[in-house]
């Protein structure tokens, strides 16, 4: 679709003519460059640039009003709460409410005088009618609020389509032009201009966290639910499963709001206001010159593990992360972990060095009662098995991963954790190729959090693409997930890509000359995963005296539990920590979204709460542990929904091996099919223009592969019993090759020793047995060593060996018959 006629059919209508005139510019450089008896000069070089900055100066002034208005309208929506509340709670005012008129800010004002009874009054006996009315005026007034902020909802949805539309107007005019003109405008007018009037950088996340914010006073009546740190933390017996998803650009604020629709956003502190750095992740990863750690993560070994120092916010923290993730295989009937304990920042350095440990601080913990014994001795038995590893292992700092994360979670439900990381990069941290990064310091000083990291070298840093999303689920065995969450997974919006890792990405990118196993998912970068539109979001402004139209979102629903408290989806092995968590009150500030949008997902959210039957909620302990499962495991056989399908998809809630099933009996199918007759399978790529596809179409890409001289690493899983295989076929080539021993010994003892054709039987049968003996011998050490270096490839499969030898006994057993044979007719 060409882009003028794409914006035209995506602005919003009350709102066109403070979109950027794309069409007009465009009109002006055809129409200065078209004539062949003019030539493009200096003159219609500064009035087409003068136009330009027009439309930005008009593109700039409209986001920046309308952004200040938008936070104006939730703050005024915040004080009309609040005056509710005050007015519930007080017995005077419960009969005297104001009227208050969410979209009207000049009406905010309460006039109890207009509504109450006269001055003096000494009338009982419509006390109980008056009280009535009072709480149906009342709720009124709330469900006025909510159509208010179904409404923000929706101001944040377009105003987010606003400015992608622009600035990619902008671009766009600026390629042409140079294209047409061969003068190079572009680079000068985004330094010059656009960099000035930086509108589309604008960070939604503050007005999606106040649009939240928002919502719960609005749900909850004002009366928003404190956090429980320990919601969901101790409860047992229950199937927990992680996927991740790459998000496209573009989809990041579609899928912010999605989530927004079910899950409030989460907070460690609600009463603080948001800043960017309150949403920023730092994390320092370890590993040895040889990759040890790299590599055990990126092959899937058993007890691999994974040493980082994390912090939240900016670099002046104080209290730092020591984490170590461990990899364990499902037969061994464990589950994956992470465990952490804290330490002062001034104290890495020696702690690294091994000058210093961490039993004082941490039993100190135990004498101020932030901890029991049990868990500080825990915390200690790690703190020296980290230093250890750290120091035998000779491990130094080599990535730096950073990234801002937007959490959502139900209070109270840990069924569904959800966290969304953006503007991700990778750092190097290393001193390896001679340059001093972090030199003998546990970290680089030289940046923060100031993304993009614009004094770091580019060879030293990745800017990852897309945002990363992560699924947690949490059900009781034969539970289903709620039917949002399957949608929203199954949706354009996002790309599954199980076992996704920042660390081994940043390392497969940034060491190209150490690594040469790279992840499955590398050459996938190189591939556009914007997909076409399934409707999956649908963002209206609300319609009064209609139902739905409160919410502003039409969507699938799903029963979700009744919730009470909140819970951070913190990273893998963190959901078991006590984290004083609490609902954000300024969701839309926090997700970086319009106000309307967050406010009219907020609005589909708690009408969703309201229509949701009440699930029974475990109660207590069970003595069941907890059953982890990962990407290869299916958490529950889900209903899809049917459609026509264009493309070998992935289920994020199968194990990767149904994937490849999939992909092979769908190839099979269409093996023998015409090309044309493959209308929604899969079609080849090889002769096909992308440009070309249709929309509702996506190219499917078979022959990508590695980079130059790199491989791609497949996790295998090789469980005991394979071992216990392998060593029971060569115990049953071995029987065989006895019993063959057995004959030839037979035929040794037992014919005369004259008789030369007993004894060429004897060791004719002598020699299938030695045969037998070495050949599975060296078969079983082969397979042997390629299970201990978990390749996938190998002789597993024996083709020749049985068929090499049953020739070798057909042969021995036939020139015994034939010399008996001869022996009888002489």
């Amino acid at each position: 679709m060409k882009f003028g006629r794409k914006i035209t059919t995506n602005l919003y209508d009350e709102w066109r003519p403070f979109y950027i005139d794309y069409n007009l510019l465009k009109r002006e450089l055809k129409s200065r460059t078209s004539s062949p008896s003019h030539n493009w000069d200096d003159k219609d070089e500064r009035d087409f640039t003068a136009m330009l900055k027009t439309e930005l100066d008009k593109v700039h002034d409209f986001q920046k009003r309308k952004t200040a208005e938008l936070s104006r309208r939730i703050r005024d929506a915040e004080k009309d709460v609040q005056r509710l509340v005050a007015q519930e709670s007080s017995p005077q005012s419960s009969s005297e409410p104001s009227p208050i008129h969410p979209s009207d800010p000049e009406s905010h004002q309460a006039r109890p005088s207009d509504y109450g009874p006269d001055e003096g009054s000494d009338d009982d006996d419509d006390d109980d009618m008056d009280d009535n009315q009072s709480a149906t005026s009342l709720e009124d007034l709330f469900h006025g609020l909510q159509e208010e902020v179904a409404t923000l909802v929706a101001d944040v949805h377009d105003l987010a389509l606003y400015t992608k539309l622009n600035i990619t107007g902008f671009l766009k005019i600026l390629k042409k032009h140079d294209k047409i003109t061969n003068l190079p405008l572009k680079p000068t007018f985004i330094q010059d201009y656009l960099e000035e009037r930086p509108f589309y950088k604008y960070n939604w996340d503050a007005l999606i966290v106040k649009l939240s914010k928002l919502y719960d006073l609005v749900r909850t009546r004002g009366h928003p639910v404190q956090g429980d740190s320990s919601a969901g933390g101790n409860q047992s017996a229950f199937v927990r499963q992680t996927t991740k998803y790459w998000v496209h650009p573009d989809n990041l604020v579609p899928l912010k709001l999605a989530i927004l629709r079910h899950l409030p956003v989460l907070v460690f502190n609600a009463e603080k206001e948001f800043e960017p750095k309150d949403a920023a992740i730092t994390s320092i990863y370890f590993d040895n010159e040889d990759l040890e750690l790299y590599l055990g993560r990126l092959e899937k070994t058993e007890g691999a593990e994974a040493i980082r120092l994390r912090w939240y916010g900016d670099t002046d923290v104080k209290t730092i992360f020591v984490e170590r993730k461990t990899h364990r295989e499902d037969w061994t009937g464990e589950k994956s972990v992470k465990a952490r304990f804290p330490i002062k920042e001034h104290l890495v350095n020696a702690f690294l060095r091994g000058e210093y440990t961490m039993d004082a601080e941490l039993q100190a913990l135990v004498d101020k009662g932030k901890k029991t014994q049990a868990e500080v001795d825990s915390m200690i038995q790690l703190a020296s098995e980290v230093q250890y590893r750290i120091l035998t292992k000779q491990l130094q700092p080599v990535m730096r991963t950073f990234y801002n994360r937007t959490a959502f979670q139900l209070p109270g439900d840990p069924r569904v954790r959800i966290s969304l990381d953006t503007e991700l990069t990778m750092v190097r941290e290393d001193n390896w190729d001679g340059q001093t990064r972090a030199g003998d310091n546990w970290r680089r000083t030289d940046i923060g959090i100031d993304h993009p990291f614009d004094q770091t070298p580019a060879e030293d840093k990745e800017l990852f693409k897309y945002g990363v999303l992560e699924v947690k689920l949490q059900t009781q065995f034969g539970q289903e997930p709620p039917k949002w969450v399957t949608d929203l997974v199954q949706s354009h919006l996002v790309e599954a890509v199980p076992k996704f890792s920042k660390f081994i990405h940043g390392c497969a990118t940034l060491l190209p000359n150490r690594v040469d196993l790279v992840p499955f998912w590398l050459p996938q970068m190189d591939t556009d995963i914007l997909k076409p539109n399934t409707g999956y979001l649908t963002v209206e402004r609300p319609t009064k005296n209609t139902p739905d139209a409160q919410s502003g979102l039409l969507s699938p629903q799903s029963p979700v539990s009744p919730v009470h408290s909140y819970v951070e989806p913190v990273s893998e092995g963190e959901e078991d920590e006590e984290m004083d968590l609490a609902p954000a009150r300024d969701e839309f500030r926090r997700t970086g979204l319009p106000h309307e949008d967050v406010a009219a997902a907020i609005a589909f959210r708690e009408k969703s709460l309201k229509e949701r039957d009440p699930a029974p909620q475990s109660s207590g302990s069970s003595s069941t542990p907890d059953v982890v499962f990962d990407e290869r495991t299916p958490l529950l056989k889900l209903p899809r929904p049917p459609r026509v399908e264009r493309t070998v998809s992935i289920d994020p809630l199968a194990p990767s091996s149904a994937f490849d099933e999939r992909l092979r009996e769908r190839l099979q199918a269409n093996k023998n099919v015409p090309p044309r007759a493959q209308d929604g399978e899969v079609r080849e790529a090889v002769g096909l223009d992308e440009e070309n596809l249709r929309d509702d179409e996506r190219l499917l890409v078979r022959d990508w592969s590695a980079p130059s001289g790199k491989r791609i690493a497949v996790p295998v899983r090789i469980e005991p019993k394979v071992y216990f295989a392998n060593e029971r076929t060569f115990l049953k080539w071995l029987s065989f090759a006895v019993l063959i021993g057995s004959i030839a010994t037979t035929l040794l003892n037992f014919v005369p020793a004259n008789d030369p054709r007993g004894l060429i039987s004897a060791a004719l049968f002598t020699l299938a047995a030695l045969l037998a003996i070495a050949y599975s011998a060296i078969i079983f050490v082969y397979r042997a060593l390629h299970l201990r270096a978990r390749c996938a490839e190998g002789l597993y499969y024996d083709k020749y060996g049985p068929t090499i030898l049953c020739f070798v006994l057909l042969a021995a057993l036939g020139t015994n018959i034939g010399l008996r044979v001869a022996d009888m007719r002489w």
